[in-house]
């Protein structure tokens, strides 16, 4: 491993039962990615795909949570690919790690082994800050990880949508306050959505969504009851059940 990953933690998710190796400092694993593994839905043999993989958190806690998935990990910076590799490798899962970056061209994801209309599911946590509200950070990479564009959803929905099979499910976590982007992004080739809100607290706005969408799903939407991560400062057993790998939410339907 390079020199610039030798300053590392080792992380416990799932309750312990994911240990994963991170950058002491920059973008950090964290709620989110345990949330969006636990709003996605797949079954034994499902080619998955997880974009924007980071070290691997999400796409490593769904394996976990689902046997004989087909897992693979995009991840642009290749240092955070190599983490992922060595994270799949650490905890016995099987994935793929494959370099490159969401926005490339239908060419180069096939070049990866990605072609259209390969994958039963995909799962992902674009970068998602306002850059009109959120000042950037001078590390180019943490910016990537986590300010986005103009274009930065729809460019990942459109990859999700292309590798997708018909009827393949797609799992996106975003701000609450984008969920117009959001269903916009999902208007062409996407339907029978299930949105979830989460919040922060108890009485607040939702601070995130999750939302899962069929390729060429023509199911009327679904507004779950929102899932609220702290109640008079204290994490309830549901969310600390699904934060520990005990309990799914509800866009996962029931078997």
């Amino acid at each position: 491993m390079s020199e610039a990953l030798a300053d590392l933690t080792e992380d416990a998710f799932l309750g312990g039962q994911l240990r994963l190796k991170q950058k002491r400092s920059g973008h950090r694993a964290g709620h989110d990615a345990i949330l969006l593994a636990a709003a996605t839905e797949a079954s034994a043999g499902d080619r998955v795909v997880d974009l924007g993989a980071g070290i691997g958190t999400a796409g490593l806690a769904l394996a976990r949570r689902v046997a004989g998935i087909r897992l693979g990990l995009v991840e642009i910076d290749p240092e955070l690919a190599e983490l992922a590799r060595a994270n799949a490798t650490a905890n016995a899962i099987a994935a793929e790690t494959i370099v490159l970056d969401v926005t490339a061209d239908a060419q180069a994801f096939a070049a990866s082994g990605l072609a259209p209309d390969s994958v039963d599911v995909v799962l992902m946590n674009p970068p998602f800050n306002d850059p009109a509200r959120h000042r950037g950070s001078p590390d180019q990479v943490r910016q990537i990880a986590h300010v986005a564009t103009d274009e930065t959803l729809n460019a990942w929905v459109h990859a999700a949508r292309r590798i997708l099979r018909s009827h393949g499910a797609l799992t996106l976590i975003w701000r609450a306050d984008g969920i117009a982007e959001v269903l916009a992004g999902l208007s062409r080739g996407f339907g029978s959505l299930a949105i979830l809100p989460v919040h922060g607290e108890a009485g607040r706005p939702a601070i995130r969504v999750l939302v899962r969408a069929v390729k060429g799903g023509r199911a009327p939407a679904r507004l779950l009851p929102g899932l609220v991560l702290t109640e008079e400062s204290r994490v309830p057993k549901e969310v600390m059940d699904i934060l520990e790998g005990r309990a799914v939410l509800p866009l996962v339907e029931p078997c």
